[in-house]
């Protein structure tokens, strides 16, 4: 339920990141000018305002993606859309590197406040607004906007910003999967009290943005549960995942890339059974990051 390069345009790269723009967004772009026009004495501030809306999502997503890098995750993709805006982070599974990836973005809104406050004190004590007027509507539309994201997006519904915050803090006293179970659980409250809001005030937008939020909370629940059947099985504790340090669990659930047979490549040294192949790099189910059998072994690890 989340954008992808797929009917995409791509802007630019910054730092490794590509920044891309979903082709309906220009559609809810020019629905979005048209109904700022009428606050703004000339058009162009109307534009203005949702180009500086645009500009902050944008860098609320950056956030989340370097902060992801500055824990040693990977992150290479930002698409905009008329939701707002993705940045596809994948940090190490650990609830700090998480939370910190996370908290990231709405602490962009949070530097962006002071600056807008005091480019409309500035402006006001030069005596700008009286020359200007749409300058002070502009200025104060920026403040606004600034506040409104960073309010939505701290809100604990999954998964917004504040949802994943929550689940990154119960992630320690829960471990992973609960702590996702919880999350997505009171994400579906929360989802559910702005279908109502939307009933409410008859907003179609509010609708839609319900729906989304539902429809990840919903997959993200599904994720939790198949999290917590994996957490129950037997473990190998004599392996290690060099990324996540979980042991790998006992069974044949790797997929031999030669034949599609399914085997235990711990069992046989990373042999397939049925084709005699070898699994060159050795999948975490935990993280889902691959590796070599020998960088699992612990005790060659702990040597």
């Amino acid at each position: 339920m989340t954008p992808t390069r797929q009917g995409s345009f791509r802007l630019f790269k910054f730092k490794g990141i590509a920044v891309h723009v979903h082709w309906s967004w220009f559609f809810v772009a020019i629905y979005s000018v048209s109904i700022r026009v009428p606050n703004y004495a000339s058009p162009a501030w109307a534009l203005a305002e949702y180009l500086a809306l645009f500009l902050v999502v944008l860098l609320h997503e950056f956030g989340h993606a370097l902060a992801c890098r500055q824990v040693g995750g990977a992150a290479d993709q930002i698409v905009l859309w008329p939701l707002g805006g993705v940045a596809y982070v994948a940090p190490p599974p650990r609830p700090g590197a998480t939370l910190w990836s996370i908290t990231a973005g709405p602490l962009v809104n949070v530097v962006l406040l002071p600056v807008f406050y005091g480019l409309f004190y500035a402006a006001g004590a030069a005596g700008a607004f009286e020359q200007n007027p749409d300058l002070f509507r502009f200025l104060r539309a920026l403040i606004i906007m600034d506040v409104s994201l960073l309010v939505f997006n701290l809100l604990p519904i999954y998964p917004l910003d504040g949802g994943q915050i929550l689940r990154s803090l119960l992630w320690y006293p829960l471990g992973r999967a609960r702590s996702l179970l919880a999350a997505t659980g009171i994400g579906f409250v929360g989802g559910l009290a702005i279908v109502g809001l939307a009933v409410w005030w008859r907003s179609v937008w509010i609708g839609i943005m319900a729906f989304y939020l539902l429809a990840n909370c919903w997959q993200s629940f599904q994720q939790a549960k198949a999290m917590r059947q994996l957490e129950k099985l037997p473990r190998r504790p004599e392996f290690k995942c060099p990324v996540c340090h979980a042991s790998p669990p006992v069974g044949r659930y790797w997929r031999c890339p030669a034949c599609g047979q399914n085997f235990d490549p711990f069992a046989t040294a990373a042999q397939c059974p049925h084709c005699q192949a070898t699994l060159d790099l050795t999948p975490c189910p935990d993280c889902g990051n691959a590796r070599t059998q020998r960088s699992w072994d612990a005790s060659i690890r702990d040597a």
